[in-house]
């Protein structure tokens, strides 16, 4: 046994809407004696559902995933199953979301080029009650510091993503549209980009939304 003398198995969620991706991984972390997969989920709310129903020992949850990404279903967790310890998977390392989970209480942050027998010993290492993330994660994060944006510039630019009007992101905001106008003004500013719709893609790219 992998894990040695005890004969403790780990109850593993994994969460990731990529069903071949998950689906291989599964299989490859099945092949662990002291892992065993209780539960898979393809979206936010059904990882949510299926920790709450199978109380995993590990969620490892996929960053993007529809219905609610990676870290907003950690956070959950914390409070509807405490004795779950969650670890991201992403492809997308970006710098704020690492900041993000590690405020959600994520004990893991791994890139999915990460390979099956790594991600067992990171599990191991996350359910002994100890914290893994990746170095170059972890650097790159360092590297790009802190975002620039307010909590309600970020807001309001996240609902400029979808090229969505300054008056349908003032309804959904609750703000008015000249404020909103100053908020976009704003955040365009301080990222240095040419309009609204660059600010908000360069914001994603840094993970600051």
């Amino acid at each position: 046994m992998s894990d040695g003398v005890r004969g403790e198995v780990i109850r593993v969620l994994l969460a990731d809407d990529e069903h071949l991706i998950r689906g291989a991984l599964a299989a490859l972390l099945s092949m662990e004696n002291d892992l065993q997969v209780v539960a898979e989920a393809a979206s936010g709310p059904e990882a949510r559902a299926m920790a709450r129903a199978h109380e995993p020992d590990v969620a490892v949850l996929d960053l993007q995933m529809p219905g609610a990404d990676g870290v907003a279903v950690a956070t959950s967790l914390r409070a509807e199953v405490p004795g779950c310890r969650s670890m991201i998977v992403t492809s997308h390392g970006r710098p704020g979301h690492l900041k993000r989970a590690l405020e959600a209480g994520v004990r893991g942050f791994v890139p999915k080029t990460v390979s099956a027998q790594r991600l067992a010993e990171i599990i191991r290492t996350v359910h002994a009650g100890n914290r893994y993330v990746d170095p170059e994660l972890a650097a790159d994060a360092i590297s790009a510091g802190e975002s620039p944006l307010s909590v309600r510039e970020a807001e309001v630019l996240e609902c400029a993503e979808d090229g969505a009007p300054v008056a349908e992101i003032a309804e959904r905001a609750s703000l008015s549209p000249g404020t909103v106008r100053n908020y976009l003004s704003s955040a365009t500013a301080k990222l240095g980009a040419e309009n609204r719709h660059a600010a908000a893609r360069l914001a994603r790219e840094r993970g600051w939304l």
